[in-house]
């Protein structure tokens, strides 16, 4: 438990750092997103969505698992003393990563021209010219952000973030308002990538020098390299697979619907953020959690952080699913009220994160810090033997929604097969009755603030703050009453949070809160 406890303030010292980087620049490209979509109208925003979509199809390629075995590497050789291993990973992930971006950030500039026409739509060739050099530069940043995340430095992961939520935002407003709409757009993702990508690299290099050299001062390029692949082919080809899915049903999107309902979904797409804004940190920060893990050594731990993972980062996301959902309506009318149809987009966009009280997160992550990528191969060739005939039949039918209900069946099938292999394998699972309390409690508060929602006199605005207040309220009292928490996990909390510094005060005043309200409650 000690070993497990000390995880977890490490974890949860990270998933903050990376939360307040995660916050700070989406707010700053909400801002920058609310601004350019009203300018430009859900017609161009919707030419700009499938300009990138192409280029996002062509990156899966650039990475060949390079970027994950840097993570676990990393972590596994910080946690066994052999730092100056450390130094051969991030150089031959530089490297790596560098030539192949540059190769098909080539060829995808090659191809633009074919692509608009397949669109049918031949305007958008220079579009597509410009944002395929974010393969290139998307690479750069995506190896630093990888060697920060082994290193257990996520701050460092927020800085590139922040940086390239400004320089989009400031560049592609002035140029919307100059009058290059989509265009304008397009160059401003473009230029942030391109920058945020150059201060990654710069921050990788201080990391780098700052590690012992190896033996004899030879990196071993090569032979890094092949043992990077050997571990991260497998998992490669599940991502390219799994992103390929996301990618093809944007990609077949427009043939079936109209610019503008796609503009409503890259909008729906766009809310959805508040969501991750912590999930991806919980993800992010449980790879190199569990890649320090021996499965033999520590069988015990390995049980413990897992069941911990799911049950309070379902803490966390569920609730907030739950209240993106209630309050979809809402929150686009408001923003966004030309988007008519984004809120019901948004919606069932959100429900794919309630997945995570089944262990999804925790899933995908104990594989693969394990270093069992060849059976998350396996589960991601499972999800697309069920998505790819399932989007072609539901897009074609029923468009945004069909692609939307797609991405939410698709993976369960996998999701069930991988959580009966690592229950056999390492006597692993998720504690069940704690996850249907959570989503039983969040359901509830969900139900009774959107009931009340409709007979309130207000306007949206101000019923937006008041249904959410609602919601918290309704929550806090359910979860206590359900004891979906109790006294034990406060201070599981209260030890994970020691480590935020001056936050740990606002934090544990709200755990005092609830404390005091489990006496008042005699609990």
């Amino acid at each position: 438990m000690s070993k497990a406890a000390n995880m977890a303030k490490i974890s949860a010292k990270g998933s903050f750092n990376l939360l307040l980087g995660l916050v700070t620049s989406t707010i700053i490209s909400s801002i920058g997103t609310i601004i350019v979509a009203n300018l430009i109208g859900d017609a161009n925003y919707g030419l700009y969505t499938i300009a990138i979509a192409a280029p996002n199809l062509i990156s899966l390629f650039s990475n060949w698992g390079v970027s994950n075995a840097m993570i676990r590497f990393t972590a596994q050789y910080n946690a066994q003393d052999k730092a100056a291993n450390v130094r051969r990973i991030f150089a031959a992930g530089i490297i790596f990563q560098t030539i192949l971006g540059l190769t098909l950030s080539v060829v995808a500039f090659l191809i633009s021209g074919f692509l608009a026409k397949l669109y049918s739509l031949p305007s958008i060739t220079p579009l597509i010219e410009i944002a395929s050099f974010m393969i290139l530069t998307g690479a750069l940043l995506g190896t630093a952000q990888a060697a920060f995340t082994g290193f257990e430095k996520l701050e460092l992961n927020s800085a590139t973030l922040v940086v390239q939520s400004i320089i989009k935002t400031v560049v592609s407003i002035v140029l919307v308002i100059a009058g290059l709409g989509s265009l304008g757009a397009i160059v401003g993702i473009t230029t942030a990538t391109l920058i945020a990508g150059l201060t990654g690299a710069l921050l990788m290099w201080t990391l780098y020098r700052s590690l012992p050299k190896p033996p004899k001062s030879k990196l071993e390029i090569k032979a890094t390299i092949r043992i990077m692949l050997n571990y991260g082919l497998p998992l490669s080809i599940a991502t390219i697979i799994g992103n390929m899915q996301l990618q093809f049903y944007s990609f077949i999107l427009p043939i079936f619907v109209r610019p503008d309902l796609i503009g409503n979904y890259g909008i729906a797409s766009t809310f959805v953020v508040l969501i991750t804004f912590f999930s991806t940190p919980i993800t992010t920060v449980l790879f190199p959690a569990f890649s320090k893990l021996d499965p033999q050594k520590d069988r015990e731990t390995l049980k413990n952080v897992f069941q911990f993972s799911v049950k309070y980062s379902s803490l966390f996301v569920i609730p907030v699913t739950f209240i993106v959902i209630t309050l979809s309506q809402l929150g686009i009318s408001v923003l966004f009220p030309q988007y008519t149809a984004a809120p019901l987009f948004l919606a069932l966009l959100a429900a794919n994160y309630l997945y995570n009280a089944l262990g999804n997160q925790s899933v995908s992550s104990l594989l693969n810090g394990l270093g069992q990528t060849s059976f998350y191969l396996k589960i991601a060739l499972i999800q697309a033997a069920v998505g790819f005939p399932l989007s072609i039949i539901l897009i074609s039918r029923f468009g945004v929604i069909g692609l939307i209900i797609t991405a939410l069946v698709d993976g369960f099938p996998g999701l069930i097969v991988a959580l009966w292999w690592i229950r056999k394998k390492y006597g692993v699972t998720v504690d069940w009755a704690s996850s249907i309390k959570i989503l039983l409690s969040s359901g509830t508060a969900s139900i009774v603030t959107y009931l009340l929602i409709l007979v309130m006199p207000f306007g949206n605005l101000t019923k937006l703050f008041v249904g959410a207040v609602i919601f918290m309220g309704i929550l806090v009292i359910v979860t206590l009453l359900t004891k979906t928490i109790n006294r034990s996990d406060l201070s599981n909390l209260r030890d994970m949070l020691t480590e935020l510094g001056p936050f740990r005060r606002l934090f544990n005043f709200l755990i005092g809160l609830i404390e005091k309200l489990m006496n008042a409650f005699r609990m």
